[in-house]
This record gives C-alpha cells, structure tokens and sequence, in this order.
C-alpha cells in the first residue's frame, strides 16, 4: 500500500446564505477593501490515506466526505490527492 496526501475544501453551496463570508466580507469594506465581493468561508481537511493506487485513496476521501467530512444537503467538496510514500 502507498501513502496518499488527500487535501478536501469545503465550501457552501451557491446560492446558501454563508454568515461567516458576509461578516467577513462587510469587515474588509469597513476597512476600505471595497472591491471584494462574494466570501465564502469553509474547511480544509489534510490526511493521508494508504491505498493500493490514488483513484482508491479518492473514492475514499470521497466516501468520508458523503458520510461525515461534509454535509451534503448545504457543501460541496473538492479532494486533491497526492502521491506520497
């Protein structure tokens, strides 16, 4: 089995309200960032994952994600995997 760097973003969906984003969004206003628009706030998760080959460390990551790292009615997700040793 090789080692799999496995990077998961988290992010709401389009269209959902995102309070942190838009808190975060009116702060850099007040602050003269004028020119930001649409924040969005999520989660980065890193593990690492042993599998045979990285489309098995994927459907893995993958699999967490529809089961417990991400809430599939509200998220989406991205999985960035790397190979590792």
């Amino acid at each position: 089995m090789t080692q799999f760097g496995i990077e998961v973003r988290i992010t709401p969906r389009q269209g959902l309200l995102d309070p942190q984003g838009q808190a975060i969004q009116n702060a850099l206003r007040s602050l003269a960032f004028d020119a930001v628009s649409d924040v969005r706030v999520g989660r980065l998760i890193r593990l690492r994952v042993a599998a045979e080959n990285a489309e098995a460390a994927e459907r893995a990551a993958e699999a967490m994600c529809r089961k417990l790292l991400a809430n599939p009615v509200t998220e989406d997700f991205a999985i960035r995997v790397e190979t590792g040793s």
